[in-house]
């Protein structure tokens, strides 16, 4: 575990000008490799952009606080002692940080956690299975059925599905979806959670969601596979930085290399499995509207 104490003994061990240049260093080195800016990667380390601005270009030497510098690792999956120079081995840390996040935790501009790991992931290929219909492509008439009335709730979900609609409509966006064909099918029916939704709702949603597929492909491909075969619980990987498994009211957020790995193979599996494939999806989703 990293201390105050640990903080100590480096500093009696090297000079206290040629830690913070080593540190520096490689701080600049993660900051260039997350391809996020200044305010996304202090963000991304719950600091101020002003207190990152310091680590990186003060003017006085100066090391990180033992929370901090935990923060980083564990972010960036690298060890504390490369980090302050220690070692030429970047390592990785088994601590865990914040490894649920809840929905609820929104920033100052309304976004969820969902949302700013979307964001700080941009350029990086990302996979995506939804819980129920593809989050950004909910029209205004379902997401207020989804608000149940609450007029906040309605804003909250409008705004979200609008903010992730841009990142995907973004030059550099690179998104794999694959979900349950069922899961359309339910929808199209009007049965399980979608009961009570008119018809002609569901018809215009179903529409929207065809016109929208063929606007992003092939930037943003949607297979179904068949849920009575295979199971894929609601996730999203972003890049193979990080993961976030939907467990109802929050995630659960994974940051392990390996464990990353194996459920981007198994998205593969399914994609692989898949009844309707990318070129076919925006045609097939509007079979069910005839249905």
């Amino acid at each position: 575990m990293i201390t105050k104490v640990y903080i100590v003994r480096l500093k009696k061990r090297m000079n206290k000008r040629e830690a913070s240049a080593l540190f520096r260093g490689r701080l600049a080195q993660l900051l260039a490799q997350s391809r996020m800016t200044q305010s996304a990667f202090a963000e991304s380390l719950g600091i101020d952009r002003s207190a990152l601005s310091q680590l990186l270009t003060g003017p006085d030497p100066r090391l990180p606080r033992a929370e901090t510098l935990l923060a980083i690792a564990a972010q960036f999956q690298v060890s504390a002692d490369w980090l302050l120079g220690l070692s030429e081995d970047t390592g990785t840390v088994t601590q865990t940080l914040d490894s649920v996040e809840t929905e609820a935790a929104l920033d100052s501009e309304s976004r969820t956690a969902m949302e700013r790991w979307h964001q700080e992931a941009t350029g990086q290929k990302m996979r995506y299975v939804p819980a129920h219909l593809p989050d950004l492509m909910r029209t205004p008439e379902v997401i207020a059925f989804q608000a149940q009335q609450s007029e906040q709730e309605r804003r909250r979900l409008h705004a979200q599905t609008q903010r992730r609609l841009r990142l995907s409509r973004a030059p550099e966006a690179d998104i794999e979806m694959c979900m349950p064909l069922q899961s359309f099918e339910i929808f199209a029916a009007g049965c399980g959670v979608w009961r009570g939704l008119p018809a002609a709702v569901r018809q215009k949603q179903l529409d929207y969601i065809a016109q929208t597929v063929d606007e992003l492909y092939p930037s943003f491909r949607m297979y179904l596979f068949d849920g009575r075969k295979r199971f894929a619980p609601p996730m999203t990987l972003f890049g193979y930085h990080r993961a976030a498994v939907y467990a109802g009211e929050v995630y659960l957020l994974i940051r392990s290399k390996r464990l990353i790995r194996d459920l981007a193979q198994g998205f593969d599996g399914h994609i692989r499995a898949a009844e309707v494939h990318a070129h076919e999806a925006a045609d097939w989703v509007r079979s069910l509207r005839a249905a």
